[in-house]
């Protein structure tokens, strides 16, 4: 009867102190992993420009009510030349139409800089 309970006792404590055996080794881990050395996203170049909707239409001007001249769409190759408040002028390789286009739906992603 005593030995059952002595057996009974040690594996309770050995179920016990598993996890903060398993913790401390994660914590030395993880320790590990956040001493390399990370590089600052400063140093690294902008992401390219991308369309974030179906289409976005071209404008002559740099105004929703200006003429349309074409539509970009996210398939199509493009080059922005210069920016102007929240409109981007751009050229469409694809189809070789020059014109502005919103920034509100084409604009550069937001890289993640991770300390």
């Amino acid at each position: 009867m005593r030995s059952t309970r002595i057996a009974i006792s040690a594996a309770m404590l050995g179920a016990l102190a598993l996890p903060v055996l398993s913790a401390t080794t994660a914590s030395a881990a993880t320790a590990a992993v956040t001493a390399a050395p990370a590089s600052s996203c400063s140093s690294q170049p902008p992401l390219p420009y991308k369309v974030h909707a179906t289409a976005v239409t071209i404008r002559s001007k740099a105004s929703a009510t200006s003429t349309a001249l074409g539509v970009l769409y996210k398939s199509h190759k493009f080059t922005v030349h210069k920016k102007s408040g929240n409109w981007l002028s751009i050229t469409d390789k694809t189809t070789g139409v020059k014109g502005w286009v919103s920034a509100t739906y084409v604009y550069r992603d937001t890289r993640m800089c991770l300390d």
